[in-house]
């Protein structure tokens, strides 16, 4: 046990090697954040009151890019972060809002309620924290899209207003799952 602990006392430090071993514990560090980054979570921060009181203004948000890779399809109700251009020109933003419209499907909001081909019965929105205060609209969603609106439809720049109201889901980036800051909430429920 002495003649070990010697041995280590007199093994000189290579600064090189170490330095070494410290970049590549970095680099690959570094490289496992860009992957999981790019092909497996979407992290976002939310820019504007669009989605509150759902999600507020400055939350941290995780997305699962996988969601709808193997088959899962993007469903009415979920919250989703996509990229739309959103002015003139082509131009894309990255946004968070959630899916209203499916492919195929007619939307029409009359006297602030949304109905969904044609339906008597507007659709349940448990989700918006007062009532919307809209003009009328309709939309024929084309197949591989869909329409996105905000949670907080009375502040909300969304599909009503977009140049192209259509997002083609190919643009969409990611589910939400849950907010981690501040504090977690699952919001793919």
């Amino acid at each position: 046990m002495e003649d070990k602990k010697k041995n280590q006392e007199k093994e000189p430090i290579n600064v090189k090697k170490e330095i070494f071993e410290w970049v590549k514990i970095i680099a690959l560090a570094i490289v496992i954040a860009w992957v999981i980054n790019s092909f497996i979570i979407a992290n976002s921060k939310v820019p504007s009151g669009s989605m509150e009181k759902t999600i507020m203004t400055g939350d941290r948000i995780i997305g699962s890019r996988l969601s709808y890779k193997f088959g899962g399809e993007p469903e009415r109700g979920d919250i989703v972060i996509f990229d739309h251009p959103i002015g003139p020109g082509e131009e894309e933003t990255t946004l968070v809002k959630r899916i209203i419209g499916l492919p195929g499907e007619t939307v029409d909001i009359r006297n602030n309620k949304i109905y969904i081909n044609n339906s008597d019965e507007p659709l349940e929105e448990p989700y918006l924290w007062e009532s919307m205060e809209s003009e009328d609209y309709h939309f024929e969603v084309p197949e591989g899209c869909y329409l996105m609106l905000g949670d907080n439809r009375n502040n909300s720049a969304d599909a009503r207003y977009w140049p192209d109201p259509y997002v083609p889901e190919d643009k969409i980036l990611a589910k939400v799952l849950f907010r981690y800051f501040p504090g977690i909430k699952w919001l793919d429920e």
